[in-house]
């Protein structure tokens, strides 16, 4: 009897029972989701293009002109609707919209990034050139595709 006392009393130590070694790994799966996830939506964002409404650019081997943070799109459909940013402008409000552009802290216009379908009538473009003119905006890119085979 004394000896079954004394071989319980060993595997107890203080009255507790033995504990299992702290498990030293970590898990990575959750890791690898994650980052998986983060890098398709931004290569899904970086693919998108910068203005929603769908034209057909012309061609030109013009060089590229640099991106500004506060630059506004400008542009012109195939039917000749105006849109500032992804707003349709209205019939005879183009000076309205022009004049609603928040202007910075130095007064300015900020850049404008005209767009233009490749169909459109040249004389629309120019109305809205001087437009963009009468304004005081004289800071104004235009934007094409590129292309190699431009004469």
């Amino acid at each position: 009897m004394a000896m079954g006392l004394s071989s319980s009393s060993g595997s107890r130590r203080g009255g507790r029972k033995s504990r299992r070694a702290a498990m030293a790994e970590i898990n990575v799966t959750p890791l690898v989701d994650v980052m998986l996830v983060l890098l398709i939506i931004f290569m899904v964002t970086v693919t998108l293009p910068a203005v929603g409404v769908p034209i057909e650019l012309p061609d030109s081997r013009a060089n590229p002109a640099p991106e500004a943070p506060d630059q506004v799109n400008i542009t012109i459909n195939r039917e000749g609707q105006i849109f500032v940013e992804e707003d349709p402008v209205p019939a005879g409000g183009f000076a309205d919209a022009l004049a609603a552009i928040d202007r910075g802290a130095d007064g300015e216009y900020p850049v404008i990034v005209l767009r233009g379908d490749e169909n459109l009538d040249y004389g629309r473009v120019m109305a809205v050139l001087g437009e963009l003119n009468r304004a005081g905006i004289t800071r104004i890119t235009q934007v094409t595709d590129s292309s190699d085979s431009v004469p």
